[in-house]
């Protein structure tokens, strides 16, 4: 890892240190121990195992898709590719940095650049498309609840929303209509060359082009292989259900018992999707704010609520980021081709 994301990712510890200690400013010690004292260590442990099961099955999906005439890749590597990509996701504006350390990931472990760019591609609409039903589903379900506890906050939701259909439209039209897409495309950036002038104009419209022509090219991968992307969106929808159940199980290890798991699920997609669309990594002071806001009515005692956001957060995001970090320090297995290795 560089000294700049070494750096960055320091600095998300610190900030992360400097919130939980001003959620704390009101407390007294003996609370705060006392809470502790009572904590169900079996329920945090299951908490803690659904959220490694969630990147474990995050692994089989790109097992999944780098499967190809007998070339595996081992489970071993694929859960590297998870683990890095967590790590970097917690340490870029808009997780931005998830992408390229994948990609990464996966040529130290012998995928071919070319493939390993498909094979994550391949990922990336499949997760878009199972994250867009799971949250079409929660907004069915429970939008009009969150929307009255997060007051104005409720309009993230609304945009973080729009954005998805926005790039699941996209990605469709690509897929199904190039030639349109490429024209649409193409008079968009004309309007913005107005603004901001033929230089400018003519580098983005070259690295539309660029992206356009490579993202219908893998698509055409897509479209041949039905099964694995049938597979896979099976496997991400089960990785992304564990992932959202995470909040339900700390917040038994509390004894708060008279919650329902549906209910927790539904409040964590929310803030999942608020915290989509804070810049700053992890959406540090977003995602605490909000699971206070939206937990507060089930935990009355202001001890167990700070200390379920802390373990909230140290289960869905800095455990990531210390895994990824190891993860990133270790060789990672080659690619098992049978033919190679059978002779």
């Amino acid at each position: 890892m560089s000294r700049k994301n070494k750096l960055a990712a320091a600095v998300m510890v610190l900030l992360g240190v400097g919130i939980f200690m001003f959620e704390m400013r009101h407390l007294h010690f003996h609370q705060v121990a006392a809470t502790l004292m009572n904590l169900n260590l079996w329920w945090l442990l299951v908490a803690t195992l659904v959220m490694l099961g969630s990147w474990a099955i995050e692994s089989l999906v790109v097992q999944t898709f780098v499967a190809h005439d007998g070339e595996r890749l081992p489970f071993t590597s694929a859960a590297r590719v998870t683990l890095v990509e967590q790590l970097f996701n917690n340490i870029t504006p808009f997780a931005s940095g998830g992408q390229p350390a994948q990609l990464i990931a996966l040529m130290q472990a012998g995928v071919e650049g070319g493939r390993a760019s498909s094979v994550l591609l391949m990922k990336f609409v499949v997760y878009q498309f199972m994250v867009l039903i799971n949250f079409v589903l929660t907004i069915a379900i429970g939008f009009r609840q969150v929307a009255g506890r997060l007051g104005p906050l409720a309009w993230f939701i609304v945009f973080g929303f729009v954005i998805h259909v926005v790039v699941i439209c996209g990605l469709l039209l690509v897929m199904y209509h190039y030639r349109f897409t490429k024209r649409l495309v193409a008079v968009m950036v004309g309007l913005y060359g107005r603004f901001a002038g033929p230089v400018r104009q003519a580098t983005v419209a070259a690295k539309m082009a660029e992206k356009i022509d490579s993202f219908y090219a893998e698509s055409l991968h897509l479209k041949r292989e039905k099964t694995k992307v049938l597979r896979a969106a099976g496997l991400t929808l089960i990785q992304l259900l564990l992932y959202y159940s995470v909040p339900y199980f700390v917040l038994r290890s509390f004894g708060v018992d008279h919650v329902s798991l549906i209910e927790m699920m539904v409040l964590h997609v929310m803030i999942v999707m608020i915290v989509s669309l804070f810049p700053i990594p992890g959406g540090a002071g977003g995602a605490e704010y909000s699971f206070k806001t939206l937990f507060a009515t089930y935990v009355p005692a202001a001890s167990q609520l700070v200390l379920a956001m802390l373990l909230w957060r140290l289960l869905t995001y800095y455990l990531g980021m210390a895994l990824g970090a190891g993860a990133l320090s270790g060789v990672p297995a080659k690619m098992v081709r049978r033919g190679r290795d059978q002779k």
